[in-house]
């Protein structure tokens, strides 16, 4: 159900239920929860990059599981399912892609969200798809979504569970950036490929910083910053940027 594969110092995740347009059950939940727990672990990743198998990117949750009687309850699915997706995600001290190939519906357009940059084919889509069947976004959606476009976007995009196509998402802040289809898979690995080759503990103190400022003070994030940028100070890629500098050559970081 899902696809890993690490490729020099990139960790490639495929949600891989294309038939089913890439949506959640629960042993795919569990599979992707731990994979991600081996790369934030694995010291030979140094950036991860989700996408999806086929024509979606995700339509979040199976309703067919959903509604089984048998099956989880949906606060079960929300908490032990989802919740634990997306707090690895902002957890993880690399950067995660979301490389976004097709629709995201639902929890699949909040897990893409909750990644620290997102790109999209043109001719994605996101949909806040849970008004049409008379439930609340969920998978962090009300949190993410009213901090990139500001609360007015996201209450009307959550109320008409409307589509954004991916143009009208990098419009509005909501993504990073629109590639072309033919071109897309290539491109988004290639800038998984540029982070990876960068400074990524240091990265990595940079996407704790940012996702503290909403919550902080000026004089608390500046203070924060203070103490973080003592420890950047220390990291080896540090070091390694100064000698490179110096010596005018490009740096080799090790994210170290």
């Amino acid at each position: 159900m899902i696809q890993f594969e690490k490729i020099e110092a990139v960790a490639k995740i495929t949600l891989n239920r294309p038939e089913k347009y890439n949506s959640f059950v629960r042993e795919m939940a569990l599979e992707l929860q731990n994979i991600l727990d081996e790369c934030s672990q694995d010291e030979t990743v140094r950036s991860i990059l989700i996408t999806g198998a086929g024509k979606a990117f995700c339509a979040g949750q199976d309703l067919k599981e959903a509604i089984d009687p048998e099956g989880p309850e949906i606060e079960e699915i929300v908490r032990k399912h989802f919740n634990p997706i997306i707090q690895k995600i902002r957890g993880i001290e690399k950067p995660v892609i979301a490389a976004v190939n097709g629709v995201a519906a639902g929890a699949g357009a909040n897990l893409a969200l909750a990644c620290d940059i997102v790109v999209a084919t043109k001719s994605a889509g996101f949909i806040q798809a849970f008004s049409k069947i008379g439930l609340i976004p969920d998978s962090g959606g009300t949190y993410f979504l009213p901090r990139l476009i500001g609360l007015p976007r996201a209450t009307a995009i959550m109320i008409t569970g409307e589509t954004v196509s991916a143009e009208k998402a990098e419009s509005m802040g909501m993504i990073y950036a629109v590639y072309e289809d033919f071109e897309f898979e290539k491109t988004a690995f290639k800038l998984a490929q540029t982070i990876a080759a960068m400074p990524t503990k240091v990265l990595g103190y940079t996407k704790k910083l940012l996702y503290q400022t909403f919550n902080n003070s000026l004089e608390e994030q500046l203070s924060l910053e203070a103490e973080t940028q003592a420890l950047s100070a220390i990291s080896e890629d540090h070091k390694e940027g100064i000698q490179a500098f110096l010596e005018k050559r490009a740096p080799q970081f090790t994210g170290k």
